[in-house]
């Protein structure tokens, strides 16, 4: 037991108060085992799996730790309810939510043990999902990449944790020791992190799109609803400047070859592309022109994160890409942040005994001078 050992460490059974976020195309079964063997929560993204590459990832999840992972549902999907019965099934840790799941799933989960997990971006969500009787939950500032809000981490991580009595872990712009311990000390539970862990030697991201996040500044980077209806950090490029310039018949255009090009790649019908669409219309109360630009989101990720292709796909991204450097291995990353996070406490224990002494030899003083008279 030591100062990092927060209460998310025995909610999921991990020995770092380290969470490794889902993103799609990111985190799969070799990024999320990796972070669960090195003592951090690795989350499967499942969003952009069908249905049966969700239980096959999960499987070989399960071959390459013995640890607790987790996997993360977006709420309205058409099948979520099946794939909470999935987890369930497959004996999965913890759900997390990329959106507040119904009061039902929540339920449903707890029920058979499963740890749930909402990401929140704003106060009266976080207090919404507590309501509902989420064991924890994500808090992400503006600084964090994909759908984001546009409240500072600084400002609504001590919104977020007066206002709910359940473990929060922070999320936006963290990256190495120095943000744990200040997150710790806003009376978060631990942190959460994307850009840092898909910019490791784990993740199967191409070469080519590691290394332009590697050459980002903290800004170069764009927050933009052109993508599917909901505000996202992404890099910036000639593309996605492209993007947030092109308006109603352009950009529908664009969106449409988009989704032709990713239905010939992945097999997906037009039909189940629509009904995605319609998801997420429902979901963020989008105009009906937005349908097949929201369908169309997976396929310009995919292009990025799969394929390698820079000048066509869009890269999510936080802030926090401009301060990163290397490319370690899920146990080097979370072994430096711990270590990094322990010195810092360390050193904080140290100045206290430091004052303390001080003060007691001032006290001392004070008596001699009385004793004298003077």
């Amino acid at each position: 037991m030591t100062a990092l050992h927060s209460p998310i460490c025995d909610l999921f059974g991990v020995r770092y108060p380290i969470v490794q976020m889902g993103m799609g195309f990111v985190s799969g079964p070799r990024l999320t085992a990796a972070t669960a063997n090195a003592g951090g929560l690795g989350i499967l993204a499942s969003a952009t799996m069908s249905f049966g590459e969700l239980a096959a990832a999960i499987e070989e999840t399960k071959t390459l730790t013995t640890a607790p992972f987790g996997v993360n549902l977006r709420a309205d999907a058409p099948d979520a309810r099946q794939r909470v019965e999935l987890l369930i099934s497959g004996q999965v840790k913890v759900a997390s939510f990329a959106l507040a799941p119904r009061p039902e799933l929540i339920t449903r989960l707890k029920e058979a043990g499963v740890v749930v997990v909402p990401s929140v971006g704003a106060r009266r969500h976080a207090e919404k999902v507590a309501a509902w009787g989420a064991d924890a939950l994500v808090v992400q500032g503006g600084e964090g990449g994909g759908h984001t809000g546009q409240v500072a981490t600084t400002i609504l991580l001590p919104q977020v944790v007066d206002a709910v009595g359940i473990p929060v872990i922070a999320a936006g712009g963290f990256f190495d020791g120095r943000g744990l311990v200040a997150a710790l000390a806003y009376g978060a539970a631990g942190i959460a992190m994307g850009t840092r862990f898909l910019l490791t030697s784990d993740s199967p991201v191409p070469r080519a799109i590691k290394e332009r996040y590697l050459a980002a500044s903290v800004a170069d980077t764009v927050v933009t609803d052109a993508l599917d209806g909901v505000p996202q950090r992404l890099l910036r490029t000639p593309f996605t400047d492209h993007l947030t310039k092109s308006r109603g018949a352009a950009r529908l255009l664009r969106s449409a070859r988009s989704a032709a090009a990713f239905r010939r790649l992945t097999g997906t019908t037009w039909r189940e592309m629509l009904q995605e669409g319609l998801a997420m219309r429902r979901a963020h109360d989008l105009p009906a022109g937005q349908v097949l630009i929201a369908a169309n989101a997976p396929a310009l990720l995919r292009v990025a994160m799969v394929d390698g292709r820079t000048d066509l796909g869009v890269m999510a991204t936080g802030q926090v890409a401009g301060l990163i450097e290397d490319l370690p291995s899920c146990a080097e990353l979370i072994e430096r942040i711990v270590a990094q996070a322990e010195a810092i406490l360390t050193g904080f224990a140290g100045q206290g005994e430091a004052r303390t002494g001080e003060m007691q030899d001032y006290g001392s003083q004070c008596r001699d001078t009385e004793g004298d008279g003077r």
